[in-house]
């Protein structure tokens, strides 16, 4: 469209292209007025909150600014240096040892008996035990849980059957131990049900149930020749046992 055009327009056509040729001229006009404005105050408060940075009239080289000489800036050491505490520059190595080694923890040593001295096997706790040379807990305890089944010692021999306890221990262990057999537990074989008397480490199963039977039909066991009448006990068993029963 040509210029010549615009007069062939109506009145009314060129009224509104007028109007809108305005409105575009004021608002390019608002557009770079507001722009202005906008920017002024953020210029404004960077100025202020660094007051020392160069602006750009000044003949400052940024360079030089942002970094400032090698001589100016401070020097650091390439290593850490470590310096040993007075107390510890005239301490020797036998004087160090000594004192780290002082820090760990003591544990009281447990007394060993001298030569000639004993223990009563059947009173003695773990830990009076412990106090004979070659006897630790393990042994201690394995000692004291074969006490209780038995009901007692009747005889230092009786030590060789400890588990865990073999020939070669047994003589290291024997010299250290007297028994008082009159310490020991006896069984109520009239009184006692089968299962109390299997637990036994000296009566089987078939002992303990011909016991039972035997109470049944004869009534109380008497003696120890009662039970020599029956096929299930041997003259070995009644070496081992007999200290064991009470026929009460």
């Amino acid at each position: 469209m040509s210029w010549r055009d615009f007069f062939y327009f109506s009145t009314g056509e060129r009224r509104a292209l007028a109007l809108l040729l305005c409105l575009i001229t004021i608002a390019g006009i608002f557009l770079i007025w507001g722009d202005t404005l906008y920017n002024r105050p953020q210029a404004d408060a960077a100025a202020e909150a660094y007051p020392d940075a160069p602006s750009n009239s000044e003949a400052t080289d940024r360079a030089t600014y942002a970094h400032p000489p090698a001589d100016s800036r401070p020097q650091r050491s390439a290593r850490p240096s470590y310096r040993r505490p007075a107390s510890h520059r005239s301490e020797s190595m036998g004087e160090r040892v000594r004192r780290l080694t002082d820090r760990r923890p003591h544990y009281p040593r447990r007394e060993k008996l001298a030569p000639g001295q004993t223990i009563e096997l059947n009173t003695a706790d773990t830990t009076a035990l412990q106090k004979v040379p070659g006897i630790g807990p393990y042994y201690a305890r394995r000692i004291v849980k074969f006490r209780a089944l038995l009901g007692g010692f009747a005889h230092v021999e009786q030590l060789g059957e400890v588990y865990g306890i073999d020939a070669e221990k047994y003589a290291e262990l024997a010299p250290w131990f007297t028994v008082d057999a009159r310490r020991i537990h006896r069984m109520a074989i009239n009184r006692l049900p089968e299962d109390s008397l299997r637990r036994h480490p000296y009566i089987n199963y078939a002992q303990a149930r011909v016991i039972v039977r035997q109470r049944r039909r004869n009534g109380p066991i008497g003696r120890w020749e009662d039970l020599a009448l029956l096929e299930e006990f041997s003259t070995a068993d009644r070496g081992r046992l007999e200290p064991y029963l009470s026929f009460e």
